[in-house]
C-alpha cells in the first residue's frame, strides 16, 4: 500500500447502533470511491467501528482504500479471556489496525503501562498497526506535555522492541483535556508539541505517524498544516458531510504544497 501523505481516522466509539454504523459506512465507502486524494492514496482513512459491525464494515470498504480496525485489542494471544478480541482474530476479520491506550480505557477500565506495551507488541505481531493514544491530564507546558509523552511512548514499546518488531504505529496525540471539549488544543500548543514528538526516539523498524485528536473536527487540518501527520476524529467526523469536508481540506493543503 502506498504511503498516504495525510492520514484521517474516525473511531465511533459507542455513538451508534449497529444498523447507523453500516448506513454511515456506506456514506463513507461512497466518498472514499469518489474522492480522488482517497483514490490515489494522498489522503489515507481508517475507521475504527465497535467490534460487532467490524465483519459487516469490512465488507462495505472491502472495494476501498479504507482501512478497517478494532477499538481495542487484547493484550494475550488466545486463552481464557472472557469478553476480551485477540489480535489473530482482528487480522482475520480483514482489520490493519487496533486502537490501544484510549484515555477513556485508561480512566474506566484502569489500564495501565504494561498491559498498553503487551497490546502494542501484540497488535505488531499480527500485522495491526497500533492507534497508540497518548496525552496528559492537565493543560500546562509543551515541554511537560513533551516529557510525559516521550515517557508514554517508551513504556508502550517496551515489549515491541524487545521483540524486535516492526510496523507502522499512529501515535495519537489526545490531551485528555481536549478530548470531548468544544474546541482542540490551541493551535500553537499543538504544533509546538507535535514538533517535539519528531524527535522522539523510536526502535528501529517502527515507523511513527503522529496524528491529533481531541476534539478535531472542519477547519483544524488547514490550520496545522504540515506540522501534524493527520488527524485522528472522533464525534465530528460522525456527520458524513463534516468527514466530507475534512477530506477536501486535507486534498486542499497537499494541492497547496505542490505549488
Amino acid at each position: 500500500m502506498s504511503q498516504a501523505k495525510i492520514w484521517l481516522g474516525v473511531s465511533l466509539k459507542m455513538y451508534f447502533g449497529y444498523q447507523q454504523t453500516l448506513d454511515w459506512s456506506r456514506e463513507v465507502a461512497a466518498l472514499a470511491q469518489r474522492h480522488p486524494a482517497i483514490r490515489s492514496g494522498e489522503v489515507g482513512l481508517f475507521v475504527l467501528p465497535a467490534y460487532p459491525a467490524i465483519p459487516a464494515v469490512a465488507a462495505i470498504f472491502a472495494a476501498t482504500p479504507v482501512r478497517v480496525g478494532g477499538q481495542d485489542v487484547c493484550q494475550a494471544e488466545n486463552g481464557a479471556w472472557t469478553g476480551e478480541v485477540s489480535a489473530s482474530m482482528l487480522a482475520e476479520l480483514g482489520c490493519s489496525l487496533a486502537e490501544i491506550g484510549h484515555a477513556e480505557r485508561r480512566r474506566h477500565f484502569h489500564e495501565d503501562a504494561a498491559q498498553i506495551a503487551a497490546k502494542v507488541a501484540v497488535s505488531l505481531r499480527h500485522g495491526l498497526s497500533p492507534v497508540l493514544c497518548i496525552g496528559e491530564e492537565q493543560q500546562g507546558e509543551v515541554a511537560e506535555a513533551v516529557a510525559l509523552c516521550q515517557q508514554q511512548l517508551g513504556e508502550a514499546l517496551v515489549d515491541a522492541a524487545r521483540e524486535g518488531a516492526k510496523g507502522t504505529l499512529f501515535f495519537a496525540y489526545e490531551p485528555q483535556w481536549a478530548i470531548g471539549a468544544p474546541q482542540p488544543a490551541p493551535d500553537d500548543f499543538i504544533r509546538a508539541v507535535c514538533a517535539g514528538l519528531r524527535d522522539l526516539p523510536t526502535p528501529e523498524g517502527i515507523d511513527l505517524q503522529i496524528i491529533y485528536g481531541g476534539s478535531a473536527g472542519p477547519g483544524l487540518i488547514q490550520r496545522l498544516g504540515r506540522d501534524v501527520d493527520g488527524l485522528f476524529l472522533g464525534r465530528f467526523a460522525h456527520d458524513p458531510q463534516a468527514l466530507a469536508q475534512i477530506v477536501d481540506e486535507a486534498s486542499a493543503l497537499l494541492a497547496e504544497s505542490r505549488i
